[in-house]
């Protein structure tokens, strides 16, 4: 049997979190001692890993709940669960190739104002005779970016005399 602050150790979770868990009622299967300690088995290791990931997925706690009651009805609920996860699995996969289009964009714009920085002026984006960024300067980056071999190399500034922490 584990403690909660063993449990917290094990699993990189915090103690505050496990307790929020128990809380909105995501650990059925937690015993306590005479004192109301919890006293967790190896086996709620697993439980715990799911719903922490669950939780930073982004799923929230009534769905975990739902999830967790499923785990609780045991071999009749296996499908639904497979189910469950398979949904939650192509919902993740969304999220990440919307952060990815996300990051992507962040690193162009760090590439316009670094090359900005580099020439003392933004107006090597802008259109001839206009101030307004040139149509074609997201073409430029993306042949660059195709064509370097160390992206950091592409986007980040290099200042002289400072070193990454001052950054």
């Amino acid at each position: 049997m584990y403690s909660i602050g063993e449990i917290a150790d094990l699993l990189g979770i915090s103690t505050s979190a496990i307790r929020f868990y128990d809380r909105q009622g995501l650990l059925p299967f937690v015993k306590r001692d005479k004192a109301g300690r919890r006293k967790f088995k190896p086996n709620d290791l697993n439980f715990l890993e799911v719903i922490d990931c669950l939780k930073k997925s982004g799923v929230p706690v009534k769905d975990i709940g739902h999830f967790i009651d499923l785990c609780m009805q045991g071999d009749d609920t296996l499908s639904q669960r497979y189910d469950y996860l398979d949904k939650e699995e192509e919902m993740l996969e969304s999220k990440i190739k919307q952060m990815k289009g996300q990051l992507d964009f962040l690193r162009y714009k760090k590439w316009y104002y670094k090359t900005s920085v580099e020439a003392g002026t933004e107006t090597i984006h802008f259109a001839p005779g206009t101030n307004t960024v040139d149509p074609n300067i997201k073409a430029q980056y993306q042949s660059e970016l195709a064509h370097c071999t160390n992206l950091r190399d592409l986007i980040d500034l290099k200042q002289s005399g400072q070193s990454s922490e001052q950054k």
